[in-house]
């Protein structure tokens, strides 16, 4: 009787262990499983917090790519000391307009004004065109001639502005005739050709003025 109680309680022992290491390893199961989903529901979290937008609108380079030119450089070169060239035309033609003394000078310099404002009004349409940028200012050497020129008056300003009107059609109507011929840019290489009967009246009209200043 003895001996079976103690089978008994023995079996019981073994059926408590046994009850409790499963409920141990549910619990851990369990732990894990939900250690696990908090795991995921974090990453998820920090995942859908993520933002990449601003990074994806910031690589946008529409509007930002400046146009560019394909104009031959010797074509850009040559726009280029004409815009500069016709800018110094007006400005001295102004300067002229205002302080020459003798009539002939003041008459040359307003026509200097309303034909090297329009040659280059015409230069500056064509440029846009081509997609090309034009100096807006004239050279160094010509603000220095110009402050030169300002600083004389009378007739002293007269033969030196009409002296310097001269030697500048000179080389302005050869320029010109070499691009005429040598442009590759048909459209520049046109308005060089049509500009040229007009920088001719202008060195005939400088040479004529010149003769009656002394």
């Amino acid at each position: 009787m003895k001996q079976r109680w103690m089978v008994l309680f023995a079996a019981l022992l073994v059926t408590a262990a046994f009850a409790c290491q499963k409920s141990e390893s549910t619990t851990s199961s369990t732990s894990e499983t939900t250690s696990t989903t908090s795991t995921m529901a974090d990453t998820s979290g920090t995942t859908s917090t993520y933002d990449t937008s601003g990074t994806t609108s910031t690589s946008s380079t529409t509007g930002t790519q400046a146009a560019t030119s394909s104009m031959d450089p010797g074509d850009q070169a040559f726009a280029n000391e004409a815009a500069q060239g016709g800018l110094a035309e007006v400005d001295m033609g102004n300067m002229a307009a205002s302080k020459a003394t003798n009539a002939d000078v003041k008459s040359f310099g307003n026509r200097m004004v309303t034909d090297h404002t329009k040659l280059n009004d015409e230069l500056k349409q064509l440029a846009s065109t081509k997609g090309i940028t034009l100096p807006s200012d004239v050279s160094d050497a010509e603000k220095k001639d110009m402050d030169g020129m300002s600083a004389k008056s009378g007739k002293d300003f007269d033969k030196s502005y009409i002296d310097d009107m001269v030697n500048d059609h000179e080389k302005d109507v050869a320029a010109f005739e070499k691009a005429s011929k040598d442009l590759k840019d048909a459209d520049l290489k046109t308005w060089a050709t049509n500009s040229l009967p007009t920088l001719k009246e202008h060195l005939k009209l400088a040479k004529a003025a010149q003769k009656k200043v002394k």
